[in-house]
C-alpha cells in the first residue's frame, strides 16, 4: 500500500511539473525552476560519488564545463542538433572521468580532493587561452532563439535529465551496484574482504557522476546564450555542488534535492539583498552544518520525526497506565 502510494505521489508531482509552463506566465520564476533542475542535476550526480561511494570531488567542474564546451561547439559551431550535441557533452565527461579514474583513485582522502580540484583548474586554465572569447548569439539567432524557444522547450529538457538523474539515483541506491558502493564508502578494506572491488565501484560511480554532470553543462550551454567558454570549469561549480549536498544530506536521495532548492531560493534572496556577500553567508552556512548537523536537513528532520513518536508513544503509555489505574 506504502509503494502505491508513493509511486501516486511520484505521478502526479511530475504531471505537475509538466504542467507548470502552462500555469506560470511569470518568466523569472520558470527561469528560477530550470537553475534548481539544473542544480538538483548536479547536486545529484555529485551525490552518486561523494554520498554513495564517498569520494569526495571538488572537481565536478571539469565534467560539467566538459559538457558544456563540447555541446557548445558542436550546436553552435558545426549546427549539430542541440539533442546530440548534449549527449556528445556527457560522453566526453565520461571519457575524461576514465583517463583520469586509475591515477586519481590512487589518491585517498584528502589527497584526492586536491587531486580532483587541480585538474578541473588546469581545464579551467587551458580552456581559457584557447577559447579566451565569449561565446554568445548573433542578433538574429538570439531573436530565433527567443521567438522559437520562450523557455519552453528549456523547461522540459531539464525536466528531462533532472528527472532522469534522479530516477537513477533512486534505483542505483536499491541496486547491488549501489549496495556495493556504500560498503566500499563504509569501510573499503572489509569490502574488500567480502569480495566487493573497490576500484570497479569508484569508477562505477565516477562515470555516472561525470555523465549526468556533463548532461547538466549542456543544458547550461542550452540555457544561456552568452558566456565565456571557460566559465564553465570555474571552482565555484564544484563548490556550489558540495554545499548544496551537505546542506541537504549526503548519501540520500532526498538531501540533494533539498539542498539545491534551499540553495537557489536563498541564493537569489541574498544576492538581491546583500549582493557578493552573500558568499560569506553560504561559507558561514557550511561551517555550521559541517560541525552541527553533518546528516544535513534530512538528518536535522529524522531526527524530529524520532523525537515526536518516542513523545506520542510516551504520552499514550501515560494515557494507558491512567486507564488501568
Amino acid at each position: 500500500m506504502k509503494n502505491i502510494l508513493s509511486i501516486i505521489g511520484v505521478v502526479l508531482l511530475l504531471a505537475i511539473l509538466a504542467g507548470l509552463p502552462f500555469v506560470i506566465k511569470n518568466v523569472s520564476t520558470i527561469n528560477l525552476i530550470i537553475q534548481i533542475f539544473m542544480y538538483v542535476i548536479l547536486a545529484s550526480a555529485w551525490n552518486i560519488l561523494g554520498g554513495y561511494a564517498g569520494q569526495i570531488s571538488l572537481g565536478h567542474a571539469a565534467y560539467f564545463g566538459l559538457g558544456a564546451l563540447l555541446a557548445r561547439l558542436l550546436w553552435i559551431n558545426a549546427g549539430v542538433h542541440i539533442l546530440p550535441s548534449i549527449l556528445a557533452g556527457g560522453l566526453l565527461a565520461v571519457v575524461f572521468a576514465l583517463i583520469i579514474g586509475l591515477p586519481a583513485f590512487r589518491l585517498k582522502g584528502v589527497y584526492f580532493t586536491i587531486g580532483t580540484l587541480a585538474l578541473a583548474q588546469i581545464l579551467f586554465v587551458t580552456v581559457g587561452n584557447i577559447w579566451p572569447y565569449n561565446s554568445s548569439f548573433t542578433p538574429a539567432e538570439m531573436r530565433d532563439f527567443n521567438e522559437l524557444n520562450k523557455n519552453i522547450y528549456r523547461y522540459y529538457l531539464f525536466l528531462v535529465l533532472v528527472v532522469s538523474t534522479v530516477g537513477t539515483v533512486f534505483f542505483l541506491a536499491r541496486s547491488k551496484l549501489g549496495l556495493g558502493m556504500m560498503a566500499v564508502k563504509e569501510e573499503e578494506d572489509a569490502a574488500e574482504s567480502l569480495g566487493v572491488s573497490a576500484l570497479k565501484h569508484k569508477i562505477a560511480a565516477l562515470v555516472l557522476s561525470a555523465f549526468f554532470t556533463g548532461l547538466a553543462g549542456g543544458g547550461f550551454a542550452y540555457y544561456f546564450t552568452s558566456f565565456y567558454l571557460n566559465y564553465t570549469f570555474s571552482p565555484i561549480w564544484s563548490l556550489d555542488v558540495l554545499t548544496m549536498v551537505f546542506i541537504g544530506g549526503q548519501g540520500t536521495i532526498l538531501g540533494p534535492i533539498i539542498g539545491a532548492i534551499f540553495f537557489v531560493v536563498l541564493k537569489e534572496f541574498l544576492v538581491l539583498n546583500l549582493g557578493e556577500y552573500h558568499l560569506l553567508v553560504f561559507g558561514v552556512l557550511f561551517i555550521l552544518v559541517v560541525l552541527f548537523l553533518p546528516g544535513g536537513i534530512i538528518s536535522a528532520w529524522k531526527i524530529t520525526q524520532r523525537a515526536v513518536t518516542r513523545r506520542i508513544k510516551s504520552g499514550n503509555s501515560r494515557t494507558s497506565l491512567k486507564k488501568g489505574s
